[in-house]
């Protein structure tokens, strides 16, 4: 995998019945012990300038698909470091080819790390104190679709 969180490999539109009805892209974990679904906070994800709501956005993970709320109160299954996440956006038509910017953010929570610290995460934002292995800040990558 890539060191950047957003990966280049497996950004592409999804197709059914030959006609775009949305995108993927891929993402790893910022963090070398895995973590379990319970523990992610999703954020929102621009592209282009264009916001798509943690509602709008399913998550693949070891082959099964999750919302933002299902990941929420699933507290058996692990997210592997060396295992991309899918996320996955319905959109009509997908993206058209050529270069987009995207921006995702997600914070992860961990037993070792004070409640109060955690209160304070937001996936939305970028973190006053960098921590990059609990996935704290804003991931932005200029991607291109062929």
């Amino acid at each position: 995998m890539e060191k950047q969180v957003i990966q280049s490999v497996g950004f592409r539109n999804i197709y059914d019945n030959g006609k775009a009805v949305g995108f993927q892209l891929k993402l790893r974990l910022p963090y070398y012990r895995g973590v379990f679904l319970s523990q992610i906070k999703p954020g929102s994800l621009t592209v282009d300038g264009e916001t798509f709501a943690k509602e709008q956005v399913i998550w693949r993970i070891n082959g099964e698909d999750y919302t933002a709320e299902g990941m929420r109160q699933n507290w058996h299954t692990h997210w592997h470091p060396l295992e991309p996440a899918i996320l996955i956006v319905k959109k009509e038509g997908g993206l058209c080819q050529g270069y987009h910017d995207i921006q995702y953010g997600f914070c992860v929570t961990h037993s070792y790390m004070p409640p109060e610290m955690e209160k304070l995460s937001d996936p939305e934002k970028q973190e006053i104190v960098y921590f990059p292995e609990f996935g704290h800040n804003q991931h932005k990558r200029r991607m291109l679709i062929v």
